[in-house]
């Protein structure tokens, strides 16, 4: 979807401040050090906050209602049953294997469990989102896939990720509205197969141009162990491939998908969203965002993540089908208390982004 040729079209807006953000930020982390983590439930919650606050559509924006307490609350469950485990594990060893072949099973519900906390703690607008997904497909998405994308050694990767990608919009709902997500698979591989062929160039020119092929064409492979320049140029090769090839074809990949799933994803209305990210763009950010961290030792963190923010909200849109004041009118009066139901039990997180 090209944003600039569709009208009319309402970019996303990021209000946030590097200098803004770097108080709470150094806030969040001397808290969390000094309580030794515990802090880093409200330090989440905090973050989350003020970036769906700063972030805008049409002169409304995001919220995210969790507490710290939830988080906590949350994690500390997580945290016993792990002690749980280990202790079973060491005392009954066959009972401890039986409870991690349940977990294995119990994973996707965690995984649903997760997306549903994180989106009823999310809203527009004062609409809270809500997430739809059953056990049956998450099984399948999160479980199933995966192992078969191992067994065809990855050639089906893209497979599994557009499935990710359409199983966590498609059950996604705002107020009572559906998403929709119809992103061809065809882009998918060709991302794939770009990020591959940049991987390849990159390591065919660390090769040659450290000189690899020669020590191939004087040496066997058990001899090249026992010379310190061939290790040298081995392990100069493998980090040239994982810095130069690994990371920015994986920014790549995402930057094309990303274009193509925002391109694709529409919400009931006729509202139909767009992202226009360039690659060569996202990898300077990166790059450029990563040298200036590591510079500063870490303190310009902050201005690295909201530029970020603020170009991906640059660069991403949503072309209305009806007026927004009409669609979050409707949405309101259907939502009443939407998300009130959650306890604090639900605040159990996997990671798992919205």
């Amino acid at each position: 979807m090209n944003m600039e040729q569709q009208s009319p079209s309402h970019k996303f807006n990021f209000t946030g401040t590097a200098s803004e953000w770097f108080g709470i930020w150094i806030v969040n982390l001397l808290l969390s050090i000094v309580t030794l983590g515990i802090y880093s439930a409200w330090a989440k919650v905090r973050t989350k906050k003020y970036f769906y606050g700063n972030t805008y559509v049409d002169g409304r924006n995001f919220d995210y209602h969790a507490t710290g307490g939830q988080i906590l609350v949350g994690r500390l469950i997580v945290i016993a049953a792990f002690v749980v485990f280990q202790i079973i594990i060491t005392i009954f060893p066959i009972l401890g294997l039986i409870l991690m072949l349940a977990f294995i099973f119990m994973f996707p519900w965690l995984i649903i469990r997760s997306l549903a906390f994180n989106a009823g703690m999310s809203s527009f607008s004062n609409v809270r989102f809500s997430f739809a997904g059953t056990y049956g497909r998450a099984l399948l998405i999160y479980l199933i896939y995966p192992v078969l994308s191992f067994l065809t050694l990855y050639t089906t990767f893209p497979i599994l990720d557009r499935a990710t990608k359409r199983f966590s919009i498609e059950n996604h709902r705002l107020g009572t509205a559906s998403f929709y997500m119809e992103a061809p698979l065809s882009v998918f591989y060709k991302a794939a197969g770009i990020a591959l062929v940049w991987i390849v160039g990159v390591f065919i020119a660390a090769w040659v141009s450290l000189g690899g092929g020669m020590f191939l064409t004087s040496q066997s492979f058990l001899t090249i162990g026992e010379d310190p320049e061939a290790i040298f140029i081995i392990m100069l090769t493998f980090y040239a491939v994982l810095f130069i090839g690994f990371i920015p074809a994986t920014i790549i990949y995402q930057a094309l998908t990303r274009n193509a799933i925002y391109s694709g994803t529409t919400l009931v209305g006729g509202h139909r969203f767009g992202s226009d990210v360039n690659p060569a763009q996202m990898i300077w950010i990166a790059v450029s965002n990563l040298v200036v961290v590591v510079c500063s030792l870490g303190l310009m963190l902050p201005w690295a993540k909201i530029r970020m923010a603020r170009y991906l909200a640059d660069h991403t849109a949503i072309k209305l089908g009806s007026s927004l004041d009409d669609f979050i009118g409707t949405a309101q009066g259907k939502n009443t208390a939407l998300g009130d139901a959650y306890s604090d039990i639900e605040g159990i997180d996997v990671g798992i982004p919205i």
